[in-house]
């Protein structure tokens, strides 16, 4: 029965109970690696809010000078420019407002016309504004 009991005896099983360690975490150490996750993690959402809202942002004043340029374009070429006018356009189910000016220049014959398209992101407003000179023949 001892030469059976010696068999089936591992050595960590069969060690004397002084050698016998355990590996686990210490409370103090998981403390502290609860703490740095929660110092960490609302950080790095955080750094992701950011980086979405920059993405959107830049996405969004590219469509917004792409439209602008069309309705500067089109209030050129229809002579609209010399009255102010404004609207709004729907690009990929976002809502764009546009507003036309014009404004005299130095130049007598010429006028500076202003289109400037507005749009939010994530509850802030921003703006893209393009101008040209146009010839007011009128004069």
């Amino acid at each position: 029965s001892f030469r059976r009991a010696a068999e089936n005896c591992t050595p960590a099983a069969c060690a004397p109970r002084a050698h016998r360690t355990r590996a686990a975490f210490t409370l103090a150490e998981v403390l502290a690696a609860l703490m740095f996750m929660a110092i960490v993690i609302p950080v790095a959402v955080h750094g992701l809010r950011v980086a979405s809202q920059a993405g959107q942002m830049g996405e969004r004043k590219s469509t917004a000078a792409r439209l602008g340029q069309r309705v500067l374009n089109e209030i050129l070429v229809t002579g609209q420019w010399r009255d102010s006018a404004g609207g709004t356009l729907t690009d990929s189910a976002h809502e764009y407002r546009w507003r036309a000016s014009s404004a005299a220049w130095t130049e007598s014959a010429l006028r500076l016309v202003t289109v400037q398209i507005s749009f939010t992101v994530q509850g802030q407003d921003y703006d893209v504004s393009l101008s040209t000179l146009a010839a007011d023949t009128q004069l």
